[in-house]
């Protein structure tokens, strides 16, 4: 039975492990787990699963929790995580956080030489150039968990980075791929957080939208797979049906395929490199749509383009981005700025700060968070 840590239980994705965990209680065991907000559903999942050590991040949250389950011990603040993470006896950590909160507990994971299973694509997307030599040192495994990643990896098995002509990564197209862009200033946040084909939490739905979610996977391809940012593409894939493709050498392209659930690839994460034979998903071809494929507009999906610069540039300027965005996506969340600003406030905040390449850990966690308060408090001006 392989034990299994879960960062972000209460969350889309962490809700979406414990479907698999459910489901195959007779392979993994939750050992540890986090949350950020939700403690009601942490307890009481953790009552459900015996999971014995817990983590509240929010430490405003001390006071209030009562009726912890027996046996059960719980802690507050990114310290007592960050402590449980390098104490916790466990085969695999699913790192589900959302957003560049996640970036610390990835890299204490990796520096124990521990198999993390990676939802929070900021860590690579901030701190790929760190992480990467963390890897090469302790020998842990990245496993992706992003559906698009997922695919990818499983596409490219043993095949040397040197076989791969192109990676191409394939996109929903969000809720506006067919709205007139004269419409796009008259955007609701309703209508943004109504994505077509996948249940996400707020932060990715929005992501999806303006398509820096596939910029932000574009950054995350790179340092996966060793792949420069040449060689990698996104396309519109409106169906969700084909997850990506690798096109080889020789001109074959490989691509993973099934109905849309981000259940299956949490499940090859963490049954890796094993597959168990499992009922999550079945996939019938005879009764798949057409599939298609279209090109990325750049007036529609500026911030793809963007961040994508950004990620050849390097250094502290994906982590300025990074920051920009979040604190852009929490005022549309709030109905302070519009859905066309998001990209506005994104693209000043990179040209108003001067990049430093090779940023240290520390660097990056005081850039995040000084870029993200910035934003917050001088959004009018950059619109």
């Amino acid at each position: 039975m392989k034990k299994i840590a879960i960062l972000g239980l209460t969350g889309s994705i962490g809700l979406s492990t414990v479907e698999v965990i459910r489901r195959h209680r007779q392979d993994f065991q939750i050992v540890f787990a986090s949350s950020h907000n939700n403690f009601p559903a942490l307890l009481k999942l953790a009552a459900e699963f015996n999971i014995p050590k817990l983590v509240i991040t929010n430490e405003d949250l001390k006071n209030m929790i009562t009726d912890i389950p027996r046996n059960c011990r719980v802690q507050f603040g990114n310290d007592a995580l960050q402590s449980c993470l390098q104490t916790i006896d466990c085969d695999l950590v699913l790192n589900a956080i959302a957003g560049s909160a996640g970036l610390q507990s990835s890299i204490t994971v990796l520096q124990r030489g521990i198999d993390l299973a990676l939802a929070n694509k900021e860590s690579l997307v901030m701190a790929g150039h760190l992480i990467k030599p963390i890897l090469t040192r302790t020998g842990s495994k990245l496993i992706p968990v992003d559906s698009e990643h997922s695919a990818i990896f499983q596409a490219i098995g043993s095949t040397p980075a040197s076989q791969i002509r192109k990676l191409i990564l394939t996109a929903s197209g969000g809720p506006f791929r067919n709205l007139s862009l004269a419409k796009f200033n008259s955007i609701t946040l309703a209508e943004t957080l109504d994505h077509p084909t996948w249940n996400m939490g707020a932060k990715v739905t929005i992501d999806s939208a303006t398509m820096m979610n596939k910029g932000l996977e574009v950054i995350e391809a790179h340092w996966l797979f060793n792949i420069d940012y040449s060689r990698i593409q996104a396309v519109i894939h409106p169906q969700s049906i084909i997850h990506s493709l690798v096109e080889f050498v020789d001109g074959s392209i490989i691509s993973q395929m099934s109905q849309p659930s981000m259940q299956l690839p949490i499940l090859y994460a963490l049954s890796y490199p094993q597959r168990l034979e499992s009922n999550i998903m079945t996939t019938n071809i005879l009764d798949l749509p057409d599939l298609s494929f279209e090109k990325l507009e750049k007036e529609r999906y500026p911030l793809f383009f963007l961040a994508c610069q950004v990620g050849k540039t390097g250094g502290i300027l994906p982590t300025i981005m990074n920051a920009a965005n979040e604190a852009a996506i929490e005022l549309f969340l709030n109905k302070k700025i519009a859905f066309t600003d998001i990209h506005k406030i994104v693209q000043s905040s990179i040209e108003s700060e001067s990049n430093r390449l090779q940023p240290t850990l520390e660097d990056i966690l005081n850039n995040n968070r000084e870029t993200y308060l910035k934003t917050t408090r001088d959004y009018k001006n950059l619109i």
